[in-house]
């Protein structure tokens, strides 16, 4: 059965593709790599029904796309003695490293408790990443939905002097800013050294398609050259522009989905669940292409 890919939602066809006539339990063929490559230039967020996979699959067919991403610096205040999986694979679940469910009073859970804001994974990093590949082990029996926001569709919806206005902005992007919003502020001298922030474009140019996109996160925490109070206002104008529901796919996950995704041209948030219910997420991202501080209009 050749690979085919096809709207989720026939009413918004430009946003989230489900994907069928692949098996991710066995290598991938240039042609369906380089047709899932196509699909997420123009879809920005596919989805993979019942891939029953395991992390070594994922590793390999995540590294037919691109080289795994390697983090100069930490994206989570977990030590990797306190990991329960291998290189390669992040555990974006609610277990602790005996696969027991962590406590809500636990530091750990407080800081995952950010991924329920909007955000682009390793935004805080001068590279940040491209795609993120994420594999529904066990879901819980009430909420968990991912929802995907697209960014180039939000550009594309600004008027012409906001376009204008947020041509050549540059954001300070740090797990301090997104971490701080929801009220987490007792990090180490380490930490507070880990997760210094790091400069990104407001605007990003897509480096296959060319298209344009805004670069929002909950990460962003200010805007060089402008005060603290207006750049954090204007972000957050931003962001319900850009997380409007006629830009925005619901994932509603089932066990086994794979869903990917390209940072450089969506935005994401985890959803609230049963927390006393196990959610066994594992997630691979793929390496960016190069800072966006660097990035060339042509």
């Amino acid at each position: 059965m050749a690979l085919t890919i096809e709207p989720i939602d026939p009413a918004a066809p430009a946003f989230g593709g489900e994907v069928s006539g692949i098996d991710l339990t066995r290598p991938l063929s240039r042609a369906d790599a380089a047709a899932v490559d196509a699909g997420m230039d123009q879809y920005g967020v596919l989805v993979f029904h019942d891939q029953d996979i395991t992390d070594a699959q994922q590793i390999a067919f995540s590294t037919t796309l691109g080289p795994l991403e390697v983090k100069k610096r930490p994206g989570n205040i977990r030590k990797a003695s306190e990991s329960r999986l291998g290189a390669g694979i992040g555990d974006l679940s609610n277990l602790d490293k005996n696969g027991k469910i962590i406590s809500a009073e636990d530091r750990q859970w407080f800081f995952k408790l950010g991924d329920r804001l909007w955000h682009s994974d390793s935004s805080y990093a001068v590279v940040p990443a491209k795609y993120s590949l994420l594999s529904g082990r066990v879901v819980p029996s009430w909420g968990g939905r991912t929802e995907f926001a697209d960014m180039r569709a939000a550009y594309d919806a600004l008027d012409a002097r906001t376009k204008a206005e947020v041509e050549d902005l540059i954001c300070e992007h740090s797990l301090l800013y997104s971490r701080g919003a929801i009220g987490f502020s007792e990090f180490t001298p380490e930490e507070v050294e880990l997760f210094r922030p790091v400069l990104q474009r407001l605007v990003r140019i897509h480096p296959s398609s060319g298209r344009k996109s805004l670069f929002l996160s909950s990460h962003a925490g200010t805007i060089v050259g402008w005060t603290i109070p207006e750049a954090r206002s204007f972000l957050r104008d931003l962001t319900e522009h850009a997380t409007q529901r006629e830009f925005v796919y619901s994932h509603s996950w089932k066990q086994h989905d794979l869903v990917m995704w390209d940072n450089r041209s969506t935005m994401h948030r985890a959803r609230r669940f049963d927390r006393t219910e196990v959610r066994d997420m594992r997630r691979t991202t793929l390496a960016g292409d190069a800072p966006t501080v660097e990035q060339v209009d042509a």
